[in-house]
């Protein structure tokens, strides 16, 4: 069953719609120069909002190990995400299990950086973007990830309802991860994009069981 990671969300009535429609997981991003960004008090509101077994991800880009720290005592987050150039003892050293976004582009081995991050729960692959930590709505060549990593790969990067189930298909992830795809503008979610979203991923895993039980 692939997951489904709902990212950038900064209003309570997106949380909920996310949840209704079966995310796994929100993200809440801690970076002030996305246009996604939420402080702690927003963030707290909407982490506090969640169902049972639906997580609320924190995302961070270059941030100092204080602010992080300050933002853990404050929101009660399930899982770190790492988009800067943070080592993999910086992500670790909160007690807090996380994942780690590479950019990819030809040139980039993802067989070391599962190497270099192998505490994290898995490598987040993202479009790489000149000058952009990701969010940026830009599909990458899937192709360059291998078949074969040591860890569970949560692709992003440009997914919509419209080729999510190609991405499945294509790259088998652990889980999927969606921000401007379900979007009406930055930060605000559709509630009908989410819902189309979702269901199209149940679509396709539903098609490759059946398959397999053939």
């Amino acid at each position: 069953m692939t997951r489904v990671k709902i990212c950038g969300i900064t209003r309570l009535e997106d949380a909920r719609v996310a949840a209704q429609y079966g995310a796994d997981a929100i993200g809440l991003v801690f970076y002030q120069h996305s246009p996604r960004h939420v402080s702690i008090e927003q963030a707290a509101k909407l982490s506090g909002a969640l169902p049972p077994f639906v997580s609320a991800v924190g995302l961070f880009v270059n941030a100092n190990a204080e602010f992080v720290r300050e933002v853990l005592a404050r929101v009660p987050l399930d899982l770190l995400q790492f988009h800067g150039d943070e080592t993999s003892v910086f992500c670790a050293q909160f007690g807090v299990p996380y994942l780690k976004a590479i950019r990819v582009k030809a040139g980039v081995n993802l067989l070391q950086c599962a190497a270099d991050f192998s505490d994290a729960k898995g490598l987040l692959l993202d479009a790489h973007v000149e000058g952009v930590p990701g969010g940026t709505g830009k599909a990458f060549d899937w192709t360059l990830i291998p078949g074969k990593l040591s860890m569970p790969v949560i692709l992003s990067g440009g997914l919509d309802a419209g080729n999510v189930a190609a991405a499945i298909k294509q790259v088998k992830p652990y889980a999927v991860d969606v921000s401007s795809g379900v979007e009406a503008g930055k930060g605000i979610k559709d509630a009908v994009k989410i819902a189309a979203f979702i269901n199209e991923v149940k679509r396709v895993d539903s098609a490759r069981n059946r398959s397999e039980q053939a």
